[in-house]
């Protein structure tokens, strides 16, 4: 293996979220392409994928050794799912990845693992999500393997739609659904809202992350909503997270989550905000670093329903 292989960052010159450095250049030099590729390197993703899970199990306010034991299943779980949707992008992307600067060094698309190593590993992590939904309840379970069908097309709608986001959407907010019925044995009527507002705040930061790939993506022919919207990005991105609050607030208000936790989502609001006042869709690491603020947001939320139980 060549030392670029050995280091997807080596050698690079544009810009580029991928860390190779700190705890994973610690591990043994076989395993360290792996951890890249489950994006281990960036927890970002995995705080993303399990909050609407966390805010979703607080709303069914079930008892609280249930809601602790569920958290903790959730946070493993996305720790483990978010692995296993990287490999899925990954696989459908990798000739892709290797045109925009900020994907070349992947370890797919840099040659670091090989398809059949990538499917092996693809296969020991459903194996373990599985494990782990089958400690769930009946509706939950079905809800969980509804949600591969998601992983497994999302990385086609790039491909097909201006509209990518939305897809990433449905995907990675479906933790809302299914820890309301992991925590409440059904689905219920709070599920409505809070699905669709996470929607729209996953719609809001990946458009906003989205803007890192902007000239790239447009050489390579991929579609993004940053591509979609430009320079009226700041005016769509401000309705969507109004609307992901106004969209929360009634979530929480159906669940008979009180007032206190209603004025709560000020806190969560003011970061909101922050990030459309801040945003320079021509600056990649500020659009990374207001994109990462959103795991903020995310415990903010949790922190406000908490508050109004």
């Amino acid at each position: 293996m060549s030392e670029a292989m050995a280091d997807p960052v080596a050698g690079g010159t544009g810009f580029t979220d991928i860390r190779a450095g700190g705890w994973v250049a610690r591990l043994p030099a076989r395993l360290r392409p792996f951890a890249l590729l489950a994006r281990l390197d960036r927890p970002i993703g995995v705080w993303l994928l399990f909050l609407p899970g966390l805010w979703s199990i607080l709303l069914a306010r079930a008892g609280v050794w249930t809601t602790l034991g569920l958290i903790a299943l959730f946070a493993v779980g996305a720790v483990v799912m978010r692995a296993a949707g990287c490999v899925v992008n990954d696989l459908w992307d990798r000739e892709l990845d290797r045109q925009v600067a900020r994907t070349a060094g992947r370890p797919l698309a840099s040659g670091a693992v090989s398809v059949p190593a990538a499917v092996a590993f693809l296969l020991l992590l459903l194996l373990a999500g599985l494990v782990i939904l089958l400690m769930l309840g009946r509706t939950a379970q079905i809800l969980g393997v509804a949600s591969l069908v998601l992983v497994a097309f999302y990385p086609a709608a790039k491909r097909v739609t201006w509209w990518p986001q939305v897809m990433l959407g449905f995907t990675f907010g479906w933790g809302a659904p299914l820890g309301y019925a992991a925590a409440h044995g059904a689905l219920g009527w709070p599920v409505l809202p809070l699905y669709a507002g996470t929607i729209l705040w996953i719609l809001g930061y990946d458009t906003i992350y989205a803007h890192q790939d902007r000239e790239d993506d447009a050489l390579a022919g991929i579609k993004s909503s940053a591509l979609r919207l430009g320079g009226r990005t700041r005016l769509f991105v401000a309705l969507w997270y109004a609307g992901m609050l106004a969209l929360i607030a009634a979530a929480m208000a159906v669940a008979g989550i009180g007032r206190d936790g209603l004025i709560a989502l000020a806190l969560p609001g003011a970061l909101l905000a922050w990030q459309v006042v801040r945003l320079d869709i021509d600056d990649p690491a500020r659009c990374l670093a207001l994109f990462k603020l959103n795991r903020w947001v995310g415990l903010l939320v949790g922190l406000a329903i908490l508050i109004g139980r």
